[in-house]
């Protein structure tokens, strides 16, 4: 996508669009824009759209969503991540105000653009149109996460002034999100198919992406038959919303060279070179290059995988705790390193990582064993994998897309749906979990056959968490399942290299069920605007 992969690089919104002093009879300057001449440019809107996909997603934020739930452990430092997660979180904490603002500021990226381009002259009216419902996505997805992290909030469908901003009162979220359904259901018919992008415009927001965010958005509300209806729209109907499917491979789904592949539905676009993001620097083997481990899979994530034989490791009979890695669901080696699992380096060699202490017999090969939970290596006896960029450079600087909604998801949003209203037969699983297995690796009829004993929606939710894990959901589907106690709560363990080969243990997580499903508003909004009190339950005002 030509015009997207533009960078908007360091211009701020309020640069951009800054008012001189001049008043009205002043002649316009000629050698900066102005608000009375920046739309006079086609390509400054451009811009602005550029700006707004940029304000849509990211890859830090994947990640650091994917650090509030039991996937992921950062152990180098009390991140803010880390600070909610061990129940000490207070209305002061930065990525509280930081995702209210990031947030916030893309809103009004995209209240700007939309009250200002039909101002753009000689715009086809064509492109108007699907550039105002890109736009429009774009506002709903930003509303969206605002809502899921703090519930009711300040609401608003036009730019407002700095003051207007401070007496605001907060709207409830069940409005917020009529309006996010309503905006996807009408933009969505004038955001083109996806078969029909050419090359250029790959990336960009398609019919079939408002699809997936209302299949979402409705999954997050436990609206079943809503979900059902828009999972169908991508599962039943090609010519309407485009063609997609499960890409042939699992690891290579996530690649550089397969990216815009038919699973993809949408997707935030790096640049290699101008756009990167560098997370698993801190994330892979040391003995990779990378600078150390701040962030590590734990146990409880490495303990969802399936034997190759279908069964949990704690009902497979052939299951050896003393050499765990073995036959085991094939995306767990596509997403996690572990003792023994397979690395290629940047320069195309493969080699075995050795993590579990004593076990190297290089000073390469040992500069990844466990050796305590302050140590440069990693905290949980566990390494990142997937999303790792072997065309990156050494610093890891990744031009790799970050996948925001795949087909895989769809198909298991679709079976839950089905689960919750007691639908998921035989016909259903093997329209979505028995593909998503066999393309994982497996083949035995107990991994792909509909079961016949056995709780399903445990079933179907360990298929997701194993499936999508380290792509930025786990914490959401916890906090729509409200099963914060059940997962979020309590020690947290790595790997079997502690004392008298018991698990790592390191922090004791405290979930309130009373407090933890909202994020408090920032310390710093309630001192702008007291209409934004009462807080939300747990935080002080």
């Amino acid at each position: 996508m030509k015009l997207y992969k533009i960078l908007v690089g360091g211009l701020s919104l309020m640069a951009i669009l800054q008012l001189t002093s001049c008043n009205k009879l002043d002649t316009l300057p000629t050698d900066r824009f102005t608000d009375e001449n920046f739309w006079d440019y086609a390509d400054n809107a451009e811009k602005i759209v550029n700006m707004a996909y940029n304000q849509l997603y990211s890859a830090d934020r994947m990640w650091n969503d994917e650090a509030l739930s039991d996937n992921i452990f950062e152990g180098r430092s009390n991140t803010d991540q880390r600070a909610i997660r061990n129940g000490t979180a207070d209305p002061t904490l930065g990525r509280f105000g930081a995702e209210w603002s990031d947030l916030y500021g893309g809103i009004k990226t995209c209240h700007v653009y939309l009250e200002n381009v039909e101002r753009v002259p000689g715009m086809d009216p064509a492109l108007k149109k699907r550039r105002t419902a890109e736009v429009r996505f774009i506002r709903a997805f930003l509303y969206f996460r605002l809502v899921n992290f703090y519930g009711a909030v300040p609401f608003f469908t036009k730019d407002i002034s700095l003051e207007e901003s401070k007496a605001l009162p907060r709207t409830e979220k069940a409005t917020i999100m009529a309006f996010i359904h309503q905006e996807l259901d009408q933009c969505m018919a004038d955001l083109p198919n996806k078969d029909a992008l050419p090359a250029d415009d790959r990336g960009r927001i398609t019919k079939g992406a408002a699809s997936a965010f209302q299949a979402r958005a409705y999954l997050y509300e436990s609206n079943w038959n809503k979900v059902i209806e828009y999972c169908e729209n991508l599962m039943k109907k090609q010519t309407e919303f485009g063609t997609y499917a499960l890409f042939r491979s699992y690891p290579e789904l996530f690649t550089a060279a397969n990216e815009y592949n038919a699973e993809v539905i949408l997707d935030y676009a790096y640049v290699p070179l101008l756009k990167t993001w560098n997370k698993l620097y801190d994330a892979a083997p040391i003995s990779a290059q990378a600078r150390l481990n701040g962030y590590a899979p734990l146990q409880s994530l490495v303990d969802n995988y399936l034997t190759l034989g279908g069964n949990t490791i704690a009902t497979d009979p052939q299951y050896n705790d003393s050499n765990p890695y073995v036959n085991r669901d094939p995306r767990m080696a596509a997403t996690i390193v572990f003792h023994g699992g397979q690395w290629t380096d940047f320069d195309g060699t493969t080699r075995k990582i050795f993590i579990k202490p004593g076990s190297g017999t290089t000073d390469k090969e040992r500069l990844d064993e466990y050796q305590g939970a302050s140590a440069n290596a990693s905290a949980t006896g566990y390494y990142v994998k997937k999303y790792y960029d072997v065309t990156a450079t050494v610093k890891y600087d990744a031009g790799l897309n970050i996948i925001m909604f795949r087909y895989a998801d769809i198909l298991l949003m679709y079976a839950e749906a089905k689960e919750a209203l007691g639908q998921l037969n035989a016909a259903v699983w093997d329209m979505t979990i028995r593909p998503i297995r066999r393309r994982a690796g497996f083949e035995a009829s107990k991994a792909l056959d509909f079961p016949t004993t056995g709780d399903l929606k445990t079933m179907v939710r360990n298929e997701r968490r194993s499936e999508l894990a380290l792509e930025g959901l786990r914490y959401y589907d916890i906090m729509r399942w409200k099963a914060g106690k059940t997962y979020l709560d309590g020690q947290v363990l790595g790997a079997k290299y502690g004392g008298n080969n018991s698990n790592i243990k390191l922090d004791i997580r405290r979930f309130d069920e009373s407090r933890d499903y909202l994020w408090s508003i920032p310390r710093t909004q309630i001192d702008l605007n007291k209409n934004l009190l009462p807080n939300n339950q747990g935080y002080s005002n």
